[in-house]
């Protein structure tokens, strides 16, 4: 296929996998929702003009022409003002008629069905419905992870030859093709190719290429008896590690330093040879861990957004690199999975892998970042409700009035500031993602 073809396919499998992950997250607060007996006037995916629209019940259907969300619309969010409560003397400021206004609009949605409004319904209740949206993208999490941990495996190294280097080369060098003086690797002298796998090397059986790397490592001028499968059958072949300059690795795979900050080196056996990787499935034990461990990066990032989006910011008006781990916006993540739907090296399997993956970890980010504690997000309405809940509590606990459902309108203002800085924030990446987009080959 194309390459072209097949970048235009990854970007839509992508937004295809938005489009579905934000439905199904709209979903699990529908659900809780009618379940509860709210009345809920509106399912929409998207934002802005109506596309397409259709009235099922008292609830209308529909899709928006800015896929970058969605929302459920539930009468009664805010409640009136409370009985006897006075106006505020500057009720005409900003902010004050921000509050009147989502308090009358609020009002109007009720109409005849005052007890099926949302802020009438128990607390308990409230915070099903507004976590159900989260605890969806959760599952999709799981669900994604699964496939490719269950399904598809994890890319291991393996013990078949993956590529053979025609030279050798010190690892200080830097030198990128070979030339006629440089010797030749002892890989290619030995005759061994790519697809080959290691059977045995030295008299010793083979099963890791860590272990085979030791072996070449420690046998400098030595000839070795090699034997490997080709095509079926077992090939024996003669191999002499060459005495090389090599990096030295710690347990991580991480180059060691010296004191004065250079890399630190060591003359080892050499053979010029490199492992293919394999996919190899995982139990399903592992995909919680995999799953802790995205929301474990998701939580950095947001906890640290201020310096990253700063960060983001100087890459996008100035000469310095995009963090490969930083945030992106949709668009960057359609032109990530797109580069990877197009890569003629990787097998179809692969592709299918990463595909799923982004997703899962996409699923993770809706999930951390929806709870965040701050309206117009879900974790700012149970915040809310659990304030309430407290409040009554408290009041119940030491014989005092009710003190009523919390006023949520109040956070109106706080809203407003949320809703323009998480649109500045999507015009910048955006606008990151086209002018310098995040290289994910390094």
């Amino acid at each position: 296929m194309d390459t072209v073809l097949q970048f235009i396919l990854g970007v839509l499998i992508i937004g295809v996998g938005v489009a579905v992950s934000i439905g199904l997250h709209e979903v699990g607060h529908l659900v809780p929702a009618k379940l509860f007996g709210i009345k809920v006037t509106q399912y929409m995916i998207g934002f802005g003009p109506t596309v397409f629209s259709r009235q099922r019940g008292e609830t209308q259907y529909g899709l928006k022409a800015v896929p970058l969300g969605g929302y459920i619309s539930m009468i009664g969010m805010f409640p009136p003002r409370r009985e006897g409560e006075k106006a505020r003397a500057n009720s005409t400021g900003f902010f004050q008629s921000m509050v009147q206004d989502a308090r009358a609009q609020s009002q109007l949605t009720i109409g005849q069905d005052e007890d099926r409004a949302f802020y009438r319904k128990p607390v308990w209740q409230r915070i099903i419905v507004m976590l159900g949206g989260p605890f969806m993208n959760l599952v999709l999490a799981f669900v994604f992870f699964s496939i490719v941990l269950v399904g598809f495996g994890t890319a291991q190294v393996s013990t078949t030859v993956g590529s053979v280097s025609a030279c050798v080369l010190p690892a200080t060098s830097t030198q990128t093709t070979c030339e006629s003086t440089d010797p030749a690797s002892p890989g290619a002298a030995a005759g061994l190719q790519p697809g080959d796998k290691l059977v045995s090397l030295g008299g010793t059986p083979i099963t890791s290429w860590a272990q085979s790397t030791d072996i070449i490592r420690q046998s400098s001028g030595q000839t070795l008896p090699l034997v490997v499968e080709r095509d079926g059958a077992e090939v024996t072949l003669s191999i002499t590690p060459l005495l090389t300059q090599r990096y030295v690795y710690d347990d991580k795979g991480n180059v060691v330093t010296n004191a004065d900050g250079t890399k630190q080196t060591e003359n080892v056996g050499f053979v010029g040879i490199g492992a293919a990787t394999q996919l190899v499935p995982q139990p399903i034990t592992a995909v919680p861990a995999m799953i802790g461990e995205n929301i474990g990066s998701t939580v950095a990032l947001v906890a640290n957004l201020p310096q990253r989006l700063y960060d983001v910011a100087q890459a996008a008006f100035g000469s310095a690199p995009r963090d490969p781990n930083g945030p992106i916006s949709v668009v960057g993540v359609g032109r990530v999975a797109g580069e990877i739907a197009s890569i003629d090296s990787i097998p179809l399997a692969a592709k299918a892998a990463s595909l799923l993956g982004l997703l899962g970890s996409l699923n993770i980010a809706l999930f951390v970042i929806n709870l965040v504690p701050l309206t117009p997000l879900d974790g700012g309405h149970v915040v809310s409700a659990a304030w309430e809940g407290i409040r009554r509590f408290f009041a119940k606990l030491f014989g005092r009035r009710d003190p009523g459902p919390v006023d949520a309108a109040k956070l109106m203002p706080l809203t407003f500031a949320v809703v323009i800085l998480f649109g500045g924030m999507t015009a910048l990446l955006v606008y990151a993602d086209i002018v310098k987009p995040v290289n994910i080959f390094g």
